[in-house]
This record gives structure tokens, C-alpha cells and sequence, in this order.
């Protein structure tokens, strides 16, 4: 699960549309208000790729049989984006107010705070009616862009098979060899991503980070270490350092170390857009983190990323 609402927007019209209208004393006119919300104008589009022209969107909201199937037949590909749908997601909470008064508004944010957590979704629902990001979100996008970002380009699309096979094996059983496998791959993915999206290439993931902008010395230092490890460690891609191991790996680094990898990438990868995670637009010339416009919805990789975006997103939840 990407934890995005527009991957299960199909699964709305079910879980809160039809229960927030199955009430006596609702609006007869509620869904034309909803996809005027929803469609927006040309002088302020709403979350749909194309907006209606004034006069089309005039017909359908004056007729609430027309307004209502718009709204039931909108899919996710009609959609412009993750960020789009969550504003509307959040203007739709006023609009219903206005409409039906506290009753409805708030039938309809106890509806949608429902859904969230049936579906595992990244944001956490805050009165009056803001959608807020969440860490697992954040984390489950960093996974996603890594793989967007493989996509892209035919030299990281190898490394990323690679990983991703290192990833399957782990099903045969997470031996220290196959972990040691499986880090080495996110190793070489992430440098592979770092020197790509940079412009340099033959440069370590260690170079990268101490090239990196970093807040604080030791965040540096720290970053570094991680590289550190991968090479003094012996297994993880050199001969390493026996004499300096205090014990075999195991699965608390392929959890650990894994997650501390995804949290370097946002430094050493400049193309990373972390403003769609907090409801804001993309940023001029950078890419969004968000798999759902960056990929094809058909991707013959996208179970073993959506069970580690999953499995890292739980991760940092149960902790």
C-alpha cells in the first residue's frame, strides 16, 4: 500500500460517500456541491487533470442526478494529483457544513478519519478538517521515490532489479548471507541514484554524503559511518575488517541499517520533493515523491515495492 489517497479512491464511494448520504435530511443537491469542489474552475482548478469549462460545470451542478453521477464516475485517472485530492478531501468539509450544518460535516469527518485507518493510509486527520503527514507517510515515500526514480533511467532500473531480487530471497530465509546481499544491493542503489540525479559518476555513497549539505557536523559524520560500515564491515561489498566485527549480522540491521539509508537519500539526491507529503505544491524543477504520478500504474515491480514501503511504514509506526 502506498498509504496515498488516490490509489483507493475507487474504495470512497463505498466507505464514505454512500454512508454519509444514507441520512434523512441530506441535501438532494450534496454531490453537486461535492464535484463543484471537486472539479474547481479554470480561475481555481480543483483535483481533476482537466477542468471543466464554466458552462459544462454549470450543467452538471444545476442537475443533481447529472452532479451526482459526475461525481460517482470520476476515477483516479481523472485525477491531477495526491496532493489535489487531499485539498479537496479538506474543502469538502466546510462545503458540507455549509450545506447540511455540524451534523453532516462532522458525519462526514468521522467517515474519513474511518477510512484512513482502514487502509492504512499516511495522514493523520486533525479537527477542524487538515490533513496532516505522518512519519510512516514520510518513510513510504522515500521508498517510493526510490523507485520511481529507478524507473527512469535504464542503469538504476538494473541496480533496482538487483535489489529487488536480493529483496525476493529473503523469502528462502533471512540468513546473514542474504541480508548481507540485500544491504549491499540498497548500497549500490542509493549511490547509483546519488551519482545519477547529481551529475557525477565513479563517486562513493561516502564521497556523496560528505559532499552533501547537512545541518550539523555530526549528522555528516554520522552519514558517513553508515558508508563506513558497508566497507569495513566484511561481506558488505569489500573483504572489510574482521577484527573489527563485534558480532554477525542479522535481522536488526536489515531493518535498521535499511532505514538509515532511506533517511540519507533526501540529502544526497537533489531531485527529492518532500512538499507534496505536507499538502504543498512541487517545487519548480524537482520531481515528487508520489508513485502514482511518476509510475505506470502496471509496473511488474510494484508488490515487492509496495510490501517494503509497507514494511518500512509499519516499522517506524511500531516504533
Amino acid at each position: 500500500m502506498r498509504g496515498e489517497f488516490i490509489g483507493v479512491w475507487s474504495e470512497t464511494w463505498r466507505e464514505i460517500w454512500l454512508p454519509l448520504i444514507d441520512h434523512e435530511g441530506v441535501p438532494e443537491d450534496i454531490f453537486c456541491e461535492l464535484y463543484r469542489e471537486l472539479a474547481g474552475n479554470p480561475k481555481r482548478p480543483g483535483a481533476l487533470r482537466v477542468t471543466p469549462s464554466l458552462e459544462l460545470l454549470a450543467d452538471i451542478i444545476d442537475n443533481p442526478a447529472q452532479g451526482r453521477a459526475a461525481f460517482e464516475e470520476t476515477t483516479a485517472e481523472e485525477l491531477a494529483s495526491e496532493t489535489a485530492l487531499v485539498r479537496f478531501l479538506e474543502a469538502a468539509h466546510p462545503a458540507l457544513e455549509d450545506l447540511g450544518g455540524d451534523a453532516l460535516s462532522n458525519r462526514y469527518f468521522n467517515l474519513l478519519a474511518a477510512f484512513i485507518e482502514k487502509f492504512s493510509l499516511r495522514y493523520d486527520l486533525r479537527r477542524p478538517y487538515t490533513l496532516c503527514p505522518t512519519l510512516p507517510g514520510l518513510l513510504t515515500n522515500l521508498v517510493q521515490h526510490m523507485r520511481s526514480a529507478s524507473q527512469a533511467d535504464a542503469h538504476l532500473a538494473k541496480l533496482n532489479h538487483e535489489f529487488e531480487e536480493a529483496l525476493r530471497d529473503l523469502r528462502h530465509g533471512r540468513t546473514e548471507s542474504r541480508i548481507k546481499s540485500c544491504l549491499t544491493k540498497q548500497y549500490i542503489l542509493i549511490e547509483g541514484i546519488a551519482n545519477t540525479h547529481s551529475g557525477t559518476s565513479g563517486e562513493t555513497l561516502g564521497q556523496r554524503c560528505s559532499q552533501a549539505s547537512w545541518p550539523h557536523p555530526t549528522l555528516r559524520a554520522a552519514a558517513g559511518n553508515i558508508y563506513g560500515f558497508r566497507s569495513d564491515y566484511p561481506g558488505l561489498g569489500h573483504a572489510g575488517n574482521p577484527k573489527a566485527v563485534l558480532r554477525d549480522v542479522d535481522d536488526r540491521e536489515l531493518v535498521g541499517v535499511s532505514c538509515m539509508l532511506l533517511g540519507v537519500l533526501p540529502y544526497v539526491d537533489p531531485t527529492i520533493d518532500l512538499n507534496p507529503v505536507y499538502g504543498e505544491s512541487t517545487s519548480p524543477g524537482r520531481s515528487s515523491v508520489s508513485a502514482q504520478e511518476a509510475a505506470p500504474a502496471a509496473s511488474p515491480s510494484r508488490s515487492i515495492w509496495k510490501r517494503f514501503g509497507s514494511w518500512a511504514g509499519k516499522l517506524v509506526t511500531r516504533g
